[in-house]
Formats: structure tokens, C-alpha cells, sequence
């Protein structure tokens, strides 16, 4: 038998729902803001930048000011990674941006890249002229030193690197934080590291975090670019593990 509700009951249902539909959309958009200025990248790569957020309905939009390009970048990464983001609208303004492929900008890219590796030194010095690196500081081993001049050779730009790091045998702390980083975050930090890398940034992979394991998806030109990937992406701080389902086309 149909059950037939009285017209009061059904205007009072229609009216609940028409009231909670903008509740729930502004706890959405208001857990969105509040996840952005708390994920790992916001907390410390951005902190010293001016960056405002505010998402309407699942779209966001970033404004202010930040250093660089690649701080504009990983900006919009973290954030279209966060959950129930339906796009970013990224109107971030950046201060004072080097030339393109200068020295001052070749710097900052190889300081960036360093600081997503757990494998290389978070403290190490770069200098650039004429498109040599020359890094200095030091190393924990003589193999975080090797790696870090393998990984900055591997850098989009660089013409040759001159490592004078001193082998300390100490430990670099800064790593520890590691299992703390949010998806989002770890999600970022590998698209940017694949991308500043010349051997992968030119591969076609679409990347994806759950419980700091990274997923890769996507295409290479050989096995070694995919095994590359693998590699890069599991040496990004915070990563527990990498399941690389990419193939050969």
C-alpha cells in the first residue's frame, strides 16, 4: 500500500533540505580551506608566503604572493590534491622571479628540488655561474654525496656540477618529520620532483597518495625512465612506498 504523506510534512522535508544543502557545502568548503593551510607543504615550504584561500563549492581560489614559480606551482598541486576540490583558480601574483634559464633561477629550482629528497642533505649550499652548480656543505656519507650530484646533474638546465661537499658523517635531522606529511602534500612534492628532473619530465604520469603510498600511472619511452620514476618518487620525504603501474609505449 502507497503511503500517502501529508502536504505540510512534505513542504517541511523540501524546506530541510533546501536549508542543509548550503550547511553541508560550507562545512565542505571550510574543511578544504582549513586542510590547505595545514597540509605539509603550506606549514613549510609556504610559510613565508602571502597566500590567501578561499574555496566556494569545491573551487578554490589561491591569491597573494609567493617567491617564485615553483612556490606558485606547488601551491596549486597541494591544493587541487585535498579532497572534494573540484579546481583551483590560481591567482597568485609572484614577487620577483629571475629570468628564465638565468643563474638566480637555475638556483632556486636545484634548491627546491634538493629539499623534497631525503636521501640528499637538506642543508646544502648552491651556487650557479654560467650554469654550473657548485654545491658545497655536508654530506652524511659518500654516498648521499654522490646522490646529490647525480640528482642535481639530472636537474632541467644544469650543464655540469661541481660537488666540494666534505664527507661529516653526521646526521641530517630534518628528514624525521618524514611519516607526518598528508597525501596532498606527498602527491605535490612528487609531480614537482618528476617534473624538475630533466629524465622524467617529459614522461606522461599521473601520480596519486594514499596513506603516503604513491601510485604513478601513465607512459615512458623505456624501462628505464619508468625504474627512474620509481626511484625519484620513493626518495621524496614521507613516502612510505611506490607502486609504479606506468607502461612502455
Amino acid at each position: 500500500m502507497k503511503r500517502i504523506y501529508p502536504k505540510t510534512v512534505l513542504l517541511a522535508a523540501a524546506a530541510l533540505m533546501a536549508f542543509s544543502a548550503p550547511v553541508q557545502a560550507a562545512k565542505m568548503d571550510n574543511s578544504i580551506e582549513s586542510s590547505a593551510r595545514e597540509s605539509y607543504v603550506f606549514k613549510t615550504y609556504l610559510q613565508e608566503d602571502d597566500i590567501k584561500i578561499k574555496s566556494r563549492d569545491g573551487v578554490v581560489t589561491i591569491s597573494g604572493e609567493v617567491l617564485n614559480e615553483s612556490h606558485k606551482m606547488l601551491a596549486q598541486e597541494t591544493v587541487a590534491e585535498l579532497p572534494n576540490v573540484k579546481g583551483v583558480d590560481n591567482q597568485l601574483k609572484i614577487k620577483s622571479e629571475p629570468a628564465k634559464n638565468s643563474d638566480a633561477w637555475l638556483t632556486a629550482k636545484v634548491k627546491s628540488t634538493l629539499l623534497f629528497h631525503r636521501s640528499v642533505s637538506a642543508k646544502t649550499e648552491v651556487e650557479v655561474k654560467d650554469g654550473v652548480v657548485t654545491l658545497k656543505g655536508a654530506a652524511a656519507s659518500p654516498a648521499q654525496r654522490e646522490l646529490t650530484t647525480e640528482y642535481v646533474k639530472d636537474i632541467d638546465g644544469v650543464k655540469d656540477v661541481k660537488n666540494e661537499m666534505t664527507v661529516a658523517g653526521v646526521k641530517d635531522e630534518q628528514r624525521s618529520l618524514g611519516d607526518k606529511i598528508d597525501d596532498s602534500s606527498l602527491t605535490a612534492q612528487v609531480k614537482m620532483t618528476l617534473l624538475y628532473h630533466r629524465s622524467t619530465s617529459a614522461i606522461n604520469t599521473k601520480v596519486t597518495t594514499r596513506d603516503g603510498v604513491v601510485t604513478l600511472h601513465g607512459s615512458a619511452r623505456n624501462t628505464a625512465e619508468i625504474d627512474l620514476a620509481t626511484k625519484l618518487a620513493n626518495d621524496v620525504t614521507g613516502v612510505n612506498s611506490v607502486v609504479n603501474r606506468m607502461i612502455v609505449e
